[in-house]
């Protein structure tokens, strides 16, 4: 992979396809690392709303998110003169943002379900859903993501929301792509079956 940049724009390339992305916020990284706070203040005014979003996915809990965001931009402005501004600002903060809810979660001890590899191809197939299930209210189905057990709602979200694969939420999470991948199969399934029994009672 080859990366070239110039003042923001980022060329990566691979395979000799080169994918270009721009960073909007550039300006505002640099006067940042030259410590002004006006600066600070219009980054975390552009990516608070959507990365306390992205604490409540995981953490299921608005007090927790909202220590964690504060945390996350703490951190991200100490450490600011570390970033090379080799992908976005955005990328960056999302990234500390995810790393700060899960440790977050960790205090909470939970676990995910351990599987047996050779379970996963029955799973599978046993979770050949109509993918058309979800496509129910959006208010339905974050209040049925909300009652996910942890492991599930956690790799549903970072997978469907967050655009993770599972090599990348295996990272994160310190599991196997394995797992990753049975948490997502039976939080799907378990999804559906909520969002069922929801329609069925509105019904």
């Amino acid at each position: 992979m080859q990366r070239r940049e110039k003042r923001g724009v980022f060329y990566l390339k691979l395979n000799k396809l080169e994918a270009v992305y721009v960073d909007q916020h550039y300006s505002l990284v640099v006067e940042c690392k030259k410590g002004n706070r006006k600066a600070h203040f219009e980054l975390y005014k552009l990516y608070s709303k959507a990365m306390y979003n992205v604490a409540v996915r995981i953490l299921n809990d608005e007090d927790e998110a909202a220590d964690v965001l504060q945390e996350s931009f703490l951190d991200a402005f100490t450490r600011i003169g570390e970033f090379r501004q080799e992908s976005t600002f955005g990328l960056w903060i999302k990234q500390i943002v995810i790393n700060k809810s899960i440790s977050q979660l960790r205090k909470r001890r939970f676990e995910f379900i351990n599987v047996d590899e050779a379970n996963l191809e029955e799973l599978a197939e046993e979770d050949c859903v109509d993918e058309a299930e979800l496509q129910l209210q959006v208010e339905q189905i974050r209040k049925a993501i909300q009652l996910l057990p942890d492991g599930y709602r956690i790799v549903l979200s970072l997978y469907l929301l967050e655009g993770y694969d599972h090599e990348e939420i295996s990272h994160i999470l310190k599991i196997s792509e394995n797992t990753s991948r049975t948490q997502l199969l039976r939080a799907k399934r378990k999804l559906i079956e909520s969002l069922k029994k929801e329609r069925s009672y509105i019904n």
